[in-house]
């Protein structure tokens, strides 16, 4: 939601046993909303019809190439780092159908796809894919050519964001100036605070006009200094269990210098080039576009469908693939996600959320292959 911050901004405190009383403020609003909910073992993003759709009392313990769904010792709601999949997939689908043809009385027709959704709520957004959707932005919508199926998307969305006070193993944000704080871009801020207690509240920030609108449907409880410094604490905890990170401001520069370092033949024997990092980033935008007939049906549609660095053939031009071994593919990967993107577009192009860790069937820890290519660099 493209929306003028506002100059009094709206906070107040709401009791989680309240928690309704946010659903029925947005729902007044015209705002359904999609948001974490627990499917099939893992934490999905889904539409919501409530608070009873949130995954209460689920935390999740990830690790490279490991996930898990546990259940917690406490009622918190957003007791997780992150869900199995990411928010893009809401702003830039893994297919689209570009445009559709079809033969009406002897005559080819063109019908165009892309439509606007409507209104919704991303509820639970965290600062790490808040700021993914920022680094999206950047590249898809405030470009020179903005891409009409993100636009159309983006459009019409309130992003009600979630401070993190549980990160998992894998996640790095605070290297990449992401997180575990809501930065800037969310309509509505929330901090959970002192789940499993009679105190169990949430910190409700209004950070736009739009964000406003929903926050003074709720009762005004003002925060109080309490408050305040609970969400203060509660941040500066998950920093301090955060173990993996990245030299956000060397590691550009190092790479650029680190094109024949023999650490990414290393890494290359273990990568499988199935490109499960790049599905799950937050921030990959590659896609490959393909016609898909139907002569049964007369239809001829147009299709975008996500694409992978990793894949043999995303490099191809006429006479073959300039990126052939899997060195070469996950370099690419490495160094345009962590230096070349400052080159495109003026900020990194990872934001730390640490799914690339997690999702690696072989494990590989990218914040453990950025040191060992960039800290011994040959002369």
């Amino acid at each position: 939601m493209t929306s003028t911050p506002t100059i009094a901004l709206a906070r107040t405190v709401l009791p989680a046993a309240r928690i309704d009383a946010l659903f029925d403020a947005l729902a007044a609003e015209g705002w359904p909303v999609i948001g974490p909910t627990v499917r099939d073992g893992v934490l999905v993003l889904a539409p919501l019809a409530g608070a009873t759709d949130l995954p209460r009392g689920w935390g999740d313990e990830q690790d490279a190439g490991s996930y898990r769904l546990v259940r917690r010792d406490d009622d918190a709601y957003f007791g997780y780092a992150a869900p199995a999949g990411t928010w893009k997939r809401h702003l830039f689908p893994a297919r689209s159908v570009l445009w559709r043809a079809r033969v009406i009385r002897g005559a080819p027709v063109i019908e165009e796809t892309v439509e606007r959704p409507g209104r919704r709520a991303l509820l639970g957004i965290r600062g790490c894919d808040l700021a993914a959707v920022r680094v999206q932005d950047r590249v898809l919508l405030h470009g020179a050519h903005p891409d009409p199926v993100y636009a159309a998307l983006r459009a019409d969305l309130l992003l009600v964001a979630v401070a993190c006070g549980t990160p998992a193993a894998t996640c790095f944000c605070p290297s990449m100036g992401t997180g575990p704080e809501v930065g800037d871009g969310a309509d509505v801020a929330l901090t959970e605070l002192d789940a499993g207690t009679p105190d169990h509240r949430f910190l409700v920030e209004a950070r736009t006009d739009a964000g406003r609108a929903v926050v003074l449907r709720l009762d005004q409880v003002p925060p109080t200094t309490s408050d305040d410094d609970a969400a203060t604490d509660l941040l500066a905890g998950a920093v301090a269990r955060m173990t993996r990170s990245v030299d956000a401001d060397r590691i550009p520069a190092a790479l650029k210098d680190a094109a024949e370092h023999p650490g990414w033949d290393d890494v290359a024997a273990r990568c499988l080039s199935c490109g499960s990092c790049t599905m799950m980033c937050p921030t990959c935008f590659c896609t490959d576009v393909r016609d898909e007939p139907d002569v049964l049906a007369g239809v001829d549609e147009r299709v975008r469908v996500w694409a992978s660095c990793f894949e043999l053939g995303h490099s191809y031009l006429h006479g073959g693939a300039v990126r052939p071994s899997p060195r070469a593919r996950y370099r690419q990967w490495a160094m345009h996600k962590f230096s070349t993107w400052h080159d495109q577009f003026g900020t990194s192009g990872c934001v730390g959320c640490g799914r690339c860790i997690t999702w690696c069937p072989a494990g590989i820890d990218i914040t453990a292959e950025l040191r060992a290519v960039t800290e011994e660099v040959p002369s």
